[in-house]
């Protein structure tokens, strides 16, 4: 289990767009499980339907990748302070099948499917209360800076 104060040490990301605030499960090389609580103070909801706020399919895919790059990063045992960023190189079959509003608490699932010469290749779905909110298969790619 990682709370957030660990995700930030596998994620660049920061408030506003850090989108993953626990993880439940880790098996290196192969998924993980975590969460973002849904709340009305998201900064994006200022914006996006303010009158009847819906949270960004864009972002859903976006939290996704975050847990994606976790579990890459947890994988290789590397950090970004060493160096590392995994960075998008490509979603495919991207699906949206229900509406994420505040109160939502999003499970974040990831799966490696794959992993060829610094690209990964996971398969993310993301659900509310049991129920397919999104799914994606998303290409990371491992890159030093």
């Amino acid at each position: 289990m990682m709370d957030v104060q660990e995700i930030r040490q596998y994620l660049p990301h920061r408030y506003p767009f850090l989108l993953v605030d626990r993880v439940v499960e880790l098996e290196k090389g192969k998924s993980i499980k975590g969460y973002k609580n849904i709340s009305i103070n998201e900064e994006v909801f200022n914006g996006h339907f303010p009158e009847m706020p819906i949270f960004p399919g864009v972002m859903i895919v976006e939290a996704l990748a975050q847990v994606s790059g976790i579990l890459g990063f947890k994988t290789l045992g590397q950090k970004p302070e060493d160096g590392y960023l995994y960075l998008f190189a490509g979603i495919d079959n991207v699906r949206f099948k229900r509406q994420v509003v505040p109160g939502d608490r999003l499970q974040l699932e990831s799966e490696v499917i794959s992993e060829r010469r610094g690209i990964w290749k996971f398969a993310g779905k993301a659900s509310v209360d049991g129920e397919l909110a999104a799914s994606a298969d998303i290409l990371c790619a491992v890159k030093k800076i």
